[in-house]
């Protein structure tokens, strides 16, 4: 599947490809970016990606881990 970039910089989504990641009209998409590969990557934040992340952080303080992963974005 491929789609371009608007000269805003903004991409559509193909909606076979909406439907099967339940992307909805103000879904909140979270963006990794991978320099090593060159990929953009693009997860939806959906309610079964919420109840995925459940537990990953059991066994640090959340703080603690959320400052290391922004440490660790360097953006």
């Amino acid at each position: 599947m491929e789609t371009r970039a608007t000269s805003r910089g903004r991409i559509v989504i193909p909606a076979p490809l909406r439907r099967k990641l339940g992307i909805k009209a103000g879904t909140r998409i979270h963006i990794e970016v991978d320099e090593k590969s060159h990929l953009i990557i693009l997860t939806p934040i959906t309610r079964e990606y919420v109840h995925s992340m459940r537990g990953k952080y059991r066994e640090k303080g959340l703080m603690t881990a959320l400052i290391v992963e922004k440490e660790s974005q360097n953006f």
